[in-house]
């Protein structure tokens, strides 16, 4: 896109629903696990780096492969189920609950 397109100039603001993936127009039911997932991923990564753990050794104390570590700190959702998010979370150290409002 050029600078002289005048996109750049559109200074409109949408309001976003809380969850990023509504806006991006998937489902409610589907779009609050993804955001479920999102969540679990960020503080699956946030813990390893706290722990100072390489990749070799997440892998070890998660029990997973490496290539599966490197895929959750890259935050490769596609891979991972919110089942295994949570199995995860809880070797690495973490306490998980659901609350439903």
């Amino acid at each position: 896109m050029k600078k002289s397109d005048p996109r750049w100039n559109d200074t409109r603001i949408t309001p976003g629903s809380g969850n990023v993936f509504v806006d991006l127009g998937f489902d409610e039911a589907e779009a609050q696990v993804m955001a479920l997932r999102a969540e679990l991923m960020i503080r699956l990564s946030e813990r390893l780096k706290a722990k100072g753990w390489t990749q070799a050794e997440a892998a070890k104390r998660l029990r997973v492969t490496q290539p599966r570590v490197s895929k959750l700190t890259k935050g490769v959702w596609r891979d991972f189920s919110l089942d295994m998010l949570l199995t995860l979370a809880v070797r690495a150290g973490l306490h998980a609950e659901l609350r439903l409002a």
